[in-house]
């Protein structure tokens, strides 16, 4: 007698019934052992598929598809876990609060309702409220924007203005701003946040993008750098070179000119107690006139920054220098 499970009314194999039936074959294959029929393991640790009886390694190399990391706890495992967007120090909430659009719209692009405009309005307000619920929130997030403002001004990285939001957020948890206003600390934060880095500005640069004077961001300056302890090094004169050859447009002979006459004043011992940002001035000028590039002092000044007579004393310093390494070599 013909098993009738398997034919359709023409009396032909129905082929999809079959095929279900060859995957559940296939699929009780695989998780048995192909010599002695036992049951199949995975070994994690070494990335294998074994059989529990016979020891019979049937697939190896396999993806470890969970995490990179180990957590003897749930409180590990909830600190280590790694969900939604990455935190940031940037944020006065590092990241982890909801943000609601400005823009009324649905999440079709159709504008919304009077009715529905006027509710998102009370949630962002209530949301904004939830966020700073507190001074030490509210005095963060005037200086993380603060940073940010100040950073994008100036063509910081991304990586400076984390410094300078680790900085600040160490001012404010050891009690350093009474007296001072948020934006001296958050200033000096950045300038320090850019010195750390490799990428300084001058003190000139930062004081004309900040809402304070010079003289009240200098005095943030030394004194965060004494209080935290922050072991800033002097700026380094050729950290400046690349950008003001880019600003001025000269070739890249000129850059490199530069450099080698700031290294050489440097080991010379005649850099000492001048400006870093005057002696990479000069230099660049320098340069530009021992290959024949034409750069006027004005333009350089423009640049950098600095007087036109701290160029002229400056460069005369350097050729000066330069000349007396080659002599003595």
């Amino acid at each position: 007698m013909t098993d009738t499970r398997f034919r359709t009314r023409s009396g032909r194999i129905d082929k999809h019934e079959q095929s279900k039936d060859e995957r559940t074959d296939q699929a009780e294959s695989e998780v048995t052992c192909p010599e002695c029929g036992g049951r199949l393991v995975s070994d994690a640790e070494h990335g294998e598929t074994i059989c529990e009886d016979c020891g019979l390694v049937v697939d190896e190399g396999s993806v470890d598809r969970g995490p990179e990391w180990r957590a003897f706890d749930s409180s590990e495992k909830d600190e280590k876990s790694r969900v939604g967007a990455p935190t940031t120090k940037m944020m006065h909430d590092q990241g982890l609060s909801t943000n609601i659009d400005w823009r009324d719209k649905d999440a079709y692009g159709n504008t919304l309702s009077s009715r529905q405009r006027a509710k998102m309005q009370r949630l962002r307000t209530w949301d904004e409220r939830f966020r700073t619920r507190d001074a030490k929130e509210r005095n963060l997030k005037q200086a993380l924007g603060e940073i940010e403002r100040m950073a994008s001004a100036l063509g910081l990285p991304e990586n400076v203005r984390e410094t300078a939001s680790v900085i600040y957020r160490r001012a404010l948890d050891e009690d350093l701003l009474p007296g001072r206003s948020i934006e001296a600390i958050s200033t000096a934060s950045l300038h320090a946040a850019a010195r750390q880095a490799g990428v300084p500005r001058s003190i000139d640069e930062v004081a004309e993008v900040s809402r304070i004077n010079q003289m009240e961001f200098e005095r943030a300056y030394r004194y965060i750098v004494r209080e935290l302890g922050l072991g800033i090094r002097p700026a380094d004169p050729t950290s400046y070179v690349g950008r003001f050859a880019s600003d001025l447009a000269v070739s890249d002979e000129v850059e490199q000119r530069a450099r080698e006459l700031l290294e050489t004043t440097k080991r010379e011992g005649a850099h000492s107690g001048k400006s870093p940002v005057g002696l990479a001035a000069a230099a660049v000028y320098a340069a530009a006139l021992l290959t024949n590039q034409r750069v006027t002092q004005s333009e350089v000044s423009e640049v950098a920054d600095v007087s036109e007579v701290t160029i002229r004393n400056r460069y005369k310093e350097l050729l000066e220098v330069e000349g007396e390494a080659r002599a003595v070599a």
